[in-house]
């Protein structure tokens, strides 16, 4: 009973002193940081509020003092280490809601003490897990100043046999039952301070070493060079000054409406560079370990932020122990990007414009020994909402383009060799998460040590994705020693 009216005149407190006075809120850490760009809500993320226009769900734990409450988070974003004497932190138990910042919401999946701190485990949540009743909304948003958030070396950036390593225990499994451990965690590093700008930052991934930045666009470059073959590129989703506007209506804990739109005249570039020499195909799936986030504050009361991360697949095709291939290329795609829901019906919102400016087929050149392949995914995901990595919960809108390329046996064509390119755009887009499949695995085997339930890879509601582009191009035409190129983004 102590606990329900210390929490009760908490927020009435803070709605006192919000609505009454006009000033700031305060709670048991001092005045509540309003600005995003402060230093312990760049580093955690901003606290959230009590609004009278909103209503949480009934588990929802609003852990108070925002990022001052917060030591420490793990580089996967899966563990929090807050101050055990913040206000309402003791109301935490598996399977409640941790709120403690737009950076940190979760449903707790382990919870133990060390000293004075609380190390929170949390698992991934929709944004109707979080919120009953409210409306959210905001428009042109300027998609500028961003702020790099790096995952250093997270598990879930590992391939299997990386996470394997990483998180064996010679003390067993771990329990949940009590606040206490039985059986030590593997070390895991925190999360390295954010960086504020849309430079490179670089990381490595699956053997990749990669450099991701947001400056005309969302850019990933990755580089492999390993026993013989080696894979180099460069993928672009380019935009111009590109601004967002967003609308989400939640009723009785559904959402009933929701829109997402970004403008910024949107297009496509890509640049590569394989060969082989004695080495074997390559299939790797890189989760670029570094997201950036524009800051938005609080929308009644709730601290979010646009979030841009992005993912690149490579597959190898080589025909043969010998071989190059390059190309580059260069296309507009669309004036904005977006979608609407309403009346239980998803709508997809997208300009489409489609034009080459740089010809990818063209520029294909190499040597061939066999039939030479690659094919390449980049996606590029907006997130609007809260929390971070691979837990984020709100609105979302990615863009998937696969480039397929080929290249005949220059031994096969003593006249001309042969080329083919495939280019596939899709979108997805709803409300939720969606976390790829590699990656839950990885999350997954670490929970186990906890010896928790395994965290579902998809928490959504939205359509099948949409096809914004597809085309398959063959020089010569009707030529079948290069094969076809499939650029499917499923």
């Amino acid at each position: 009973m102590r606990k329900l009216v210390s929490a009760v005149l908490t927020v009435v407190l803070l709605l006192t002193a919000t609505a009454c006075t006009g000033r700031s809120p305060v709670d048991a850490f001092g005045v509540v940081d309003e600005d995003p760009y402060s230093e312990s809500a760049l580093r955690y993320g901003m606290a959230p509020v009590p609004h009278p226009d909103l209503t949480y769900q009934p588990d929802v734990v609003l852990v108070g003092g925002g990022g001052r409450a917060v030591r420490s988070v793990t580089a996967d974003g899966l563990t929090w280490r807050i101050d055990a004497a913040a206000p309402r932190a003791d109301d935490l138990a598996p399977g409640k809601v941790m709120f403690v910042t737009g950076r940190g919401v979760g449903r707790v999946l382990d919870l133990r003490r060390e000293g004075g701190d609380l190390l929170v485990t949390i698992g991934p949540v929709t944004v109707t897990d979080v919120i009953r009743d409210g409306t959210l909304a905001r428009q042109e948003i300027a998609i500028d100043d961003p702020v790099a958030y790096q995952a250093g070396e997270p598990i879930w950036a590992l391939d299997e046999e990386g996470a394997d390593a990483a998180l064996a225990t010679p003390s067993g499994r771990a329990g949940r039952h009590g606040p206490l451990r039985v059986a030590p965690l593997p070390p895991r590093p925190a999360q390295p301070a954010p960086v504020r700008g849309g430079g490179e930052v670089r990381s490595v991934v699956a053997n990749f070493s990669t450099g991701v930045s947001l400056r005309s666009g969302a850019e990933v470059s990755f580089h492999y060079d390993r026993d013989g073959t080696k894979v180099s590129g460069r993928v672009a989703l380019t935009f111009d000054q590109p601004r967002a506007s967003f609308h989400l209506d939640i009723r009785g804990g559904s959402v009933t409406r929701a829109e997402l739109s970004i403008t910024g005249g949107f297009g496509i570039r890509y640049a590569f560079e394989a060969g082989i020499q004695g080495g074997q195909n390559i299939r790797a799936v890189l989760p670029i370990p570094v997201e950036f986030a524009i800051p938005m504050g609080t929308v009644v009361g709730v601290p979010l932020a646009l979030t841009i991360s992005q993912t690149v697949k490579v597959t190898t095709a080589f025909g043969a122990k010998a071989g190059t291939l390059k190309g580059n290329g260069e296309f507009s795609l669309a004036g904005s990007l977006g979608y609407g829901y309403a009346g239980g019906t998803f709508g997809p919102h997208v300009s489409k414009n489609f034009q080459r400016k740089e010809s990818l087929i063209n520029s294909l050149r190499g040597v061939p020994v066999g039939v030479t392949g690659l094919l390449t995914e980049h996606r590029v995901r907006f997130d609007l909402g809260f929390s971070a990595f691979v837990l984020k919960a709100g609105l979302f809108f990615e863009v998937s383009t696969a480039y397929g390329t080929t290249m005949g046996s220059a031994l096969g064509a003593p006249l001309a060799v042969c080329r083919g390119v495939g280019i596939g755009i899709r979108a997805s887009y709803g409300v939720g998460y969606t976390i790829l499949a590699p990656v839950a695995k990885v999350i997954n085997k670490f929970l186990r040590l906890l010896n928790v339930t395994p965290i579902d890879p998809s928490g959504r509601l939205g359509p099948p994705p949409y096809r914004i582009h597809s085309a398959e191009e063959v020089i010569p035409p009707g030529t079948t020693l290069c094969g076809t190129p499939k650029p499917s983004a499923d």
